[in-house]
């Protein structure tokens, strides 16, 4: 299965949080708060995320957490990269060339090679405004009555 790691998870909803709400600077308390998430793993990620240029730490009373750019601007593959490092789907697509004993004679290499292209590319093409933005209500489905059902 490939998923993402709790922490890019995490990071992905707090980021969406801080896009989506309507003041500027967010402190880790209230974003904790708002998301459900612990306030500890959420200060770690938020700091991880500033550290890696996605956000800008402001010190003080009002201070706090805003957008280093644009949410348009900033790619879900950004925000699991400033996480989890390199996107890779095994050791040696991450490590790059000579870090697998057996690369020479793999057979999968560049099959695995074109798939986590296709995922980072993937990632690559959805920003942080499409992932803060809400979804629209799912229509809600009519139970198909006796009067509704196909006749044999």
């Amino acid at each position: 299965m490939i998923r993402l790691s709790r922490l890019a998870d995490y990071a992905v909803v707090l980021m969406s949080h801080v896009a989506a709400a309507k003041t500027e600077v967010h402190n880790a308390v209230d974003i904790a708060a708002a998301t459900g998430l612990p306030a500890p793993t959420v200060s770690k990620v938020l700091k991880a995320l500033a550290h890696r240029g996605l956000l800008v730490s402001q010190r003080g009373a009002r201070g706090g957490y805003a957008l280093a750019r644009g949410a348009h601007a900033i790619t879900v593959a950004d925000i699991v990269s400033a996480i989890d490092g390199p996107i890779a789907l095994t050791h040696c697509l991450k490590s790059g060339a000579g870090a697998c004993e057996v690369e020479q004679g793999c057979p999968s290499r560049s099959g695995l090679n074109r798939i986590n292209t296709a995922i980072r590319s993937a990632l690559e093409a959805v920003t942080l405004a499409d992932v803060s933005t809400p979804m629209p209500a799912l229509p809600s489905r009519a139970v198909a009555g006796p009067e509704m059902r196909a006749q044999p």
